[in-house]
């Protein structure tokens, strides 16, 4: 299978935002603890970050109906870089109610990025592929981020958290900056 230029960019960009984002994983219930807050703040945290998520894929999945791919590719940019912005927020956090806030900007700006990576993502796709393209997108993400948790995992017993959230950023960054690069891509 051949894949375009913008695909490879996308599924590389992707597979390391999926790595710096699957470092934290399960590992959120133990930084919980670890700011003073319990199961129902985990369950808190959580559920803020999925319905902002929600609510947010919803709104961007509108408003990127029938735009420009180089809008949907600024969009995607701002959300993978807000991302970035608000996991390192993790350093500041000190307290249960500091965590939700920093759960529900995660939730907007995963939210940003995601709909129109899809978006992106499938008019790359040729029809002949595109089962096998979407398999690759899935299964890819699935085995980064399993990886990520157990190096997630070694990364805040033998180091830090702090540790661990500087580098879940950098990777971000680093992710954001390869999604950029299909700025830079002419018409194919």
């Amino acid at each position: 299978m051949r894949l375009s230029k913008i695909t490879k960019i996308l599924l590389w960009g992707a597979n390391i935002w999926f790595f710096g984002e699957g470092l934290l994983g399960p590992l959120l219930a133990v930084f919980t603890e670890k700011i003073g807050g319990d199961i129902l703040d985990i369950s808190w945290a959580w559920a803020i970050f999925l319905i902002a998520t929600g609510v947010c894929y919803i709104i961007t999945g509108r408003l990127i109906n029938g735009k420009s791919m180089k809008t949907k590719v600024v969009l995607m940019i701002i959300g993978y870089g807000l991302n970035a912005v608000f996991t390192f927020c993790y350093l500041f956090v000190t307290t249960p109610e500091q965590l939700f806030i920093v759960q529900a900007c995660l939730g907007v700006s995963e939210a940003l990025g995601s709909p129109t990576w899809d978006a992106l993502y499938a008019k790359s796709l040729n029809e002949t592929n595109d089962g096998y393209a979407w398999g690759l997108a899935g299964g890819q993400s699935q085995i980064v981020t399993g990886v990520a948790i157990l190096i997630g995992g070694f990364s805040i017993y033998y180091l830090s958290f702090e540790f661990l959230f500087i580098l879940m950023g950098i990777i971000q960054v680093i992710a954001t900056i390869i999604q950029a690069r299909i700025l830079l891509i002419k018409n194919e």
